[in-house]
């Protein structure tokens, strides 16, 4: 990351709330072509999520601390701040003096700028605030929210035209909170209603909607120069599982994320 950072624009995109499994069955049986074009091997890799709901998970994500790993670390991480004795810290990390990894990356000379969606980038209140508060521009409307059912279309919208505006020698740093896979979700179905409510099956329709325009995302930061892409989870949620339903709660379909980052090719 020491020879991406200052070079190539970045894109962080998390696909809130969506559940691992979810994810490697519609990637395995071809139902998200435009995300799985860009998986290493067509394959979402299995992580843990640093959080069980959108503020904790957020909070150390913006952090430097990505979804980590399966199986006995330490694993390298990406960025970091300076923190003595930290054994995640490696040769090729992005090191950063500030708190955040927004403001590292503004200190780096990035533009920084939040597409939000769930609730806790809605800048409603104090809480609400927090999060898009770490960045030089940040966005939210109802219309990018959960109860939209063309969230992401209008997030893909907004995300082309902050492109465009910024001077084509900025580097841009953008995150974009996908409220999409939410609840309510359950809209997103053929024939779907309220009182059939949300399930496995309406999480996985929604994970397709997004695959349907995440396309012209990646065409929009990669129009100026190559971009470092990451695309995770922050966490799962449970419908139903072991009694379960939703999230902020300690089981396996919660802590297990996918997540992939690669590269996504500028103009030649």
């Amino acid at each position: 990351m020491r020879a991406v950072v200052g070079t190539d624009d970045i894109l962080l995109v998390t696909l809130d709330t969506l559940r691992y499994d979810v994810a490697r069955e519609l990637a395995a049986a071809g139902r998200i072509p435009n995300l799985a074009r860009h998986l290493p091997g067509g394959c979402w890799e299995e992580r843990h999520a640093p959080g069980s709901f959108t503020y904790a998970s957020h909070q150390a994500i913006l952090a430097g601390f990505l979804p980590t790993p399966v199986g006995q670390g330490p694993h390298p991480r990406l960025f970091a701040a300076e923190f003595g004795g930290s054994e995640s810290t490696a040769e090729r990390t992005f090191v950063f003096s500030e708190s955040n990894l927004v403001a590292g990356l503004d200190g780096a000379g990035y533009h920084t700028a939040c597409i939000g969606g769930v609730g806790f980038f809605n800048r409603r209140g104090a809480l609400g605030s927090v999060l898009p508060g770490l960045f030089a521009e940040a966005h939210w409307s109802p219309e990018l929210g959960v109860t939209s059912p063309t969230s992401f279309e209008s997030q893909v919208n907004l995300a082309e035209r902050i492109v465009r505006d910024l001077p084509a020698e900025r580097r841009l740093f953008l995150f974009v909170n996908v409220s999409a896979l939410h609840q309510p979700n359950w809209f997103h179905t053929e024939g779907g209603t309220v009182e059939a409510g949300d399930s496995r099956a309406t999480h996985a329709a929604a994970l397709e909607y997004v695959d349907r325009h995440i396309g012209r995302l990646f065409d929009a930061m990669s129009s100026r120069r190559r971009c470092f892409a990451i695309v995770c989870s922050d966490h799962g949620t449970a419908y139903g599982e072991d009694g379960y339903t939703g999230h902020r709660l300690g089981h396996p379909v919660v802590w297990t994320v996918p997540y992939a980052h690669f590269f996504l090719q500028g103009p030649e």
